[in-house]
C-alpha cells in the first residue's frame, strides 16, 4: 500500500499519470500530467536559449558499430535493449551522446565556431530489472534533458562555470533552495588512459573551484568516459536527490576521432562536456510532487484557477470571467456542476488548484470576483484587478 505522500499516489489523486504491468517501467501520461511535463520542458528551453544551445533530434535506434565506438557495447550492454534486423545488431539508445557526436562529425568546424552546444529532449530506454523499477524514480523509458558542448580544451573552464552559475536560480524556481555538489572520479571499469583521466579530473575540479563550489568527493562514481559534477537537491523531508550533472570527456572525442581546425590550420581534438539539469524529466517530476506534496507552485500547476459559479443566474458571468482569465494565458477550468459549493471547493483543493474564483450575484452586480488562495486567504477583487493579479501570481517571472 503506497503512502498518500508517495508521488505515485499523488499522480493518481491529481490525475497526472499511471503505470501498468503491460508497459513495465513506462509512463502513461494523462492530459493534466502532460501539461506539467511540457511545462518542465519549456522551463529548460528557456535555459537552453539563454545558454546558446541549438536543439536537435537523433534516432532512437543505432547500429552496433556506433555503440562499440562509444564504449557502451563493452561497458553498458547489459543495460541496453538489443535487437536485430536479421542482418546486424542494433540497440535502442540509452543515451543521446553518440547521436550528437554524429552531428558534430558532419560539421567539420573551425575554431571560430567553437563552442558548439547541442541539446535534445532525448527519449531513452534502459533495461532495468523489474525489481529495480520504482515509479517515476526508476523507469525503463524516460526523457533526458540532454546537452553536449564540443569546445576547445581552453574553453572548458568557462563552459563549466557558466553551467554551474545558472543552476541555483533554476532550481529555486521549483522551490529547492539548497543545492550541494559532488565530484565523482574515475570508476574501476572505464575507457581511456590514466593520463587522460588525470587531465580531465584536474580540469573539472579546477573549473568547479573557480566558481566557488565546495565539492563532496565520490571516488569511483564517475561515468566510464569521464569525471562528473553532480548537483544534489534537498527536499522538504531532508532527502537528497542527485539531479543535474556535467561531465568532462576526453575519451569519446578520441574514440570517434573528432576534430576541428585551429587558427593555424591544424586539426585538433575537441573536449566534450555532457550536461543535464533535470537528469530525467520524469524523475524530477516525481521529486517535485513529493517535495510539494501535490501543491505545486502556481506557475507549474496544470490547472491554475477554477471558477465556481454560485447559483444559476451567475453562470453567464462565470463563463465571462473564465474567458478573461484564459485570454490572459492562464490555465482555467469552470466547475458548474450541480454539487454544493463546499463540495466543489473541496474538490478544487483535492485537485491541487492554487486559486479558486467564486462568482455569485454580488460579484456579478459589482463586476468583481472572490479569490480564495490555497492558503485559505480570501479577498474580494474587481474583475480587471483580479485578471492582473492572478496573471502575475501564475506566471514565472
Amino acid at each position: 500500500m503506497l503512502s498518500e505522500h508517495d508521488h505515485r499516489s499523488l499522480g493518481d489523486r491529481l490525475d497526472l499519470f499511471h503505470l501498468q504491468e503491460e508497459a513495465p517501467g513506462m509512463v502513461f501520461w494523462h492530459p493534466r500530467g502532460f501539461i506539467l511535463y511540457q511545462l518542465l520542458e519549456e522551463r529548460v528551453r528557456r535555459e537552453l536559449s539563454a545558454g546558446g544551445y541549438r536543439e536537435v533530434r537523433t534516432p532512437q535506434i543505432l547500429g552496433q558499430r556506433i555503440w562499440e565506438s562509444s564504449g557502451h557495447w563493452q561497458n553498458f550492454r547489459s543495460d541496453m535493449f538489443v535487437l536485430s534486423d536479421g542482418e546486424r545488431p542494433f540497440a535502442v539508445k540509452p543515451v543521446s551522446c553518440p547521436g550528437h557526436i554524429q552531428l558534430f562529425q558532419r560539421m567539420v568546424p573551425s575554431f571560430r565556431a567553437m563552442p558548439i552546444r547541442l541539446a535534445e529532449f532525448g527519449l531513452v530506454h534502459r533495461n532495468e530489472s523489474s525489481g529495480a523499477l520504482q515509479g517515476l524514480f526508476r523507469l525503463r523509458q524516460f526523457t533526458q534533458d540532454d546537452g553536449h558542448i564540443f569546445c576547445m580544451e581552453e574553453q572548458v573552464a568557462e563552459e563549466v562555470a557558466a553551467f554551474c552559475r545558472s543552476l541555483r536560480a533554476f532550481y529555486r524556481d521549483f522551490g529547492f533552495e539548497e543545492v550541494q555538489v559532488a565530484f565523482s572520479s574515475r570508476p574501476a571499469q572505464r575507457a581511456g588512459s590514466d593520463e587522460v583521466w588525470d587531465r580531465a579530473e584536474a580540469a573539472l575540479l579546477e573549473a568547479a573551484r573557480s566558481v566557488g563550489l565546495d565539492c563532496r568527493m565520490q571516488p569511483g562514481q564517475g561515468a566510464f568516459y569521464g569525471p562528473k559534477l553532480e548537483f544534489i537537491l534537498k527536499d522538504r523531508s531532508g532527502r537528497e536527490w542527485q539531479c543535474g550533472t556535467i561531465q568532462l570527456d576526453f575519451v569519446l572525442p578520441e574514440r570517434f576521432d573528432l576534430g576541428y581546425v585551429d587558427s593555424g590550420g591544424a586539426r585538433r581534438r575537441p573536449a566534450m562536456l555532457h550536461r543535464a539539469i533535470f537528469g530525467s524529466v520524469e524523475r524530477f517530476l516525481g521529486i517535485l510532487l513529493e517535495h510539494h506534496q501535490g501543491s505545486l507552485p502556481a506557475w507549474l500547476a496544470p490547472e491554475q484557477i477554477r471558477v465556481l459559479p454560485v447559483g444559476q443566474d451567475s453562470q453567464a458571468y462565470a463563463s465571462e470571467v473564465r474567458g478573461r482569465l484564459e485570454a490572459a494565458g492562464l490555465r482555467v477550468h469552470e466547475d458548474a456542476r450541480g454539487e454544493t459549493l463546499s463540495r466543489r471547493i473541496l474538490d478544487s483543493h483535492h485537485d491541487g488548484v492554487p486559486f479558486v474564483v467564486l462568482v455569485g450575484a454580488r460579484e456579478q452586480a459589482g463586476r468583481s470576483v472572490q479569490i480564495r488562495e490555497r492558503s485559505g486567504v480570501q479577498r474580494q477583487v474587481a474583475l480587471e484587478s483580479a485578471v492582473s493579479e492572478l496573471g502575475e501570481s501564475c506566471h514565472l517571472s
